[in-house]
């Protein structure tokens, strides 16, 4: 029976520094899937932000958006967007709270343009996007406009608290990290996308196979059986919950776990 592993992307496939993908993660990853195993990212990315140098490594697909859109061999079987309304709705409270905001959909990266970016990481961001010649134009009041998924960046608690008052309504707060949170979708996540391929593909979990580093991948980690936390996972309380620690990402980590798991 055929494994099915899935990764994340930065920290995971990436160096937890450089943000280089190693060499040894690549061929590792080639190897494994030439034995007939499934490869897939699993990403709270969405399909625009999964870049050429991530697609060129060999996948068989992409589970992106933390679940919310899932591809196989470049056909779609998944998509699930927001409505208008609860888009708007959100820029309405994110407006409301001054917090930083970042609309994700599979086709656009949208930015609040109607008030300036207050957070370094949020900047930093937009700068990295602007480098890239990422389509910046899209205005999130436009009509036809619906996102996906949505972080933010705050200041105090309490901001965060009142900004959760509409958000909760609609979307699970994921804490990543000092003043940064991710939101998905109610009913949604890296594990969702998993048992969506594991259906399918009619393969048991116990042939499925999670690799990560952060809190944003412990649906998926505690999810399946056969888990892996990366070296340089942060927060370090995820050794605590998978079935096998490997090396940091930069330190071939990736390979390591392929070849303890026995993928090829």
């Amino acid at each position: 029976m055929k494994k099915i592993a899935f990764f994340d992307i930065d920290g995971t496939l990436t160096s937890e520094k450089s943000g280089a993908i190693p060499d040894s993660a690549v061929m590792a990853i080639r190897e494994a899937r030439a034995k007939g195993n499934l490869m897939f990212i699993n990403t709270g990315r969405c399909l625009q932000n999964v870049e050429k140098r991530f697609r060129e490594i060999g996948f068989d697909g992409y589970v992106c958006g933390c679940g919310t859109n899932i591809y196989y061999n470049e056909e779609e079987l998944l998509h699930v967007a927001q409505t208008h309304d609860v888009t708007m709705q959100i820029l309405e409270q994110a407006r409301k709270t001054d917090v930083d905001i970042i609309f994700e959909s599979k086709k656009e990266i949208v930015f609040d343009f109607s008030r300036k970016l207050h957070n370094p990481e949020a900047l930093k961001l937009y700068y990295g996007f602007k480098a890239m010649h990422y389509d910046l134009s899209q205005d999130p009041e436009a009509d036809d406009y619906c996102c996906d998924k949505f972080v933010i960046w705050f200041k105090k608690d309490e901001q965060l608290a009142e900004f959760r008052k509409v958000s909760d309504l609609y979307f699970d707060c994921i804490e990543r990290g000092g003043d940064f949170r991710e939101f998905v979708p109610h009913s949604y996540s890296k594990a969702t996308g998993i048992q969506f391929l594991l259906d399918y593909f009619h393969i048991p979990k116990e042939n499925a196979y999670a690799f990560g580093d952060s809190n944003n991948d412990l649906p998926m980690l505690t999810f399946v059986p056969n888990s892996v936390a990366m070296g340089n996972a942060e927060p370090k309380s995820l050794f605590d919950k998978v079935s096998y620690v490997t090396e940091k990402a930069s330190k071939g980590g990736i390979k390591q776990a392929l070849e303890y798991f026995s993928f090829y």
